[in-house]
């Protein structure tokens, strides 16, 4: 049964305040990156942002049902053919790499979740049109996040722009409801018809967040970890998110900087 909380205008209020604090964590998080730099050395970096600020990690010990374990970073560090999901340890980043961060974090009991790609180094610029496309893909679907609309819209204008720029959207994920939970219903497709599903409300909390392939694949295997989501064809992916609420003044996104 599908159970979803409409937010007031002091808890969207404070859910700003959580996603002001994930905004400079990611920032702490790709300041931090360059070519050399471990994984860990970047979670560290998010980890104090969040700290400062007196915020809880989100990501830190989470444990779904499905995971073999609880998750062991503060951020979710997922390079090149890892699209989610990845975890912050192994080798130092190298020239060229493309990386996708990750980051919660709840702050008086509410929760803000966002997304980032950039490339490290001398960049390919087919990775850069890809996290472009990506960014764009999520604007879209921002866009769409309008009172009176269908979740299918948000679906629809994600998954037709990825689709017409020859991307795969990862198949079985996408956005969610968000708030004294990070992950709430109602459950949001990032590809699918228009004009169906949960009308949009003011007072609806979502994070939306697609997840595009730049081989054109929606297939993904999992890393022994149980966590990392890799494209089944090796093609590298970007990830661009965004905790944003429906309000009768149209879309608001909470977790920009």
């Amino acid at each position: 049964m599908v159970m979803v909380e409409l937010k007031t205008a002091g808890e969207i209020d404070a859910m700003r305040e959580a996603g002001r604090v994930v905004a400079a964590a990611l920032a702490a998080a790709r300041d931090a990156a360059a070519v050399g730099v471990s994984l860990r050395e970047i979670d560290a970096a998010a980890a104090a942002a969040l700290a400062d600020a007196g915020a809880q990690p989100a990501f830190l010990g989470y444990h779904p049902n499905w995971a073999p374990t609880p998750f062991p970073g503060v951020i979710c560090a997922s390079v090149n053919d890892a699209v989610v999901h990845g975890i912050p340890e192994g080798p130092r980043l190298a020239d060229g790499d493309l990386v996708s961060i990750d980051c919660g974090a709840f702050v008086d009991g509410w929760c803000g979740d966002a997304a980032i790609s950039f490339v490290v180094g001398d960049a390919d610029p087919e990775d850069l049109r890809l996290i472009a496309d990506t960014d764009e893909a999520l604007a879209r679907g921002i866009a769409a996040a309008r009172a009176g609309n269908r979740l299918g819209d948000i679906a629809d204008a994600i998954g037709s722009f990825a689709r017409s720029r020859g991307r795969g959207v990862l198949a079985d994920h996408g956005g969610h409801g968000i708030g004294r939970a990070m992950h709430e219903d109602p459950d949001v497709p990032n590809e699918g018809p228009a004009g169906r599903g949960m009308r949009l409300r003011p007072g609806l909390v979502l994070a939306l967040e697609p997840m595009l392939i730049r081989g054109g694949g929606d297939d993904y295997r999992h890393d022994a970890d149980g966590w990392t989501l890799r494209t089944l064809d090796g093609s590298r992916a970007a990830h661009s998110e965004h905790t944003i609420a429906v309000t009768v003044d149209g879309p608001l996104v909470l977790t920009a900087v």
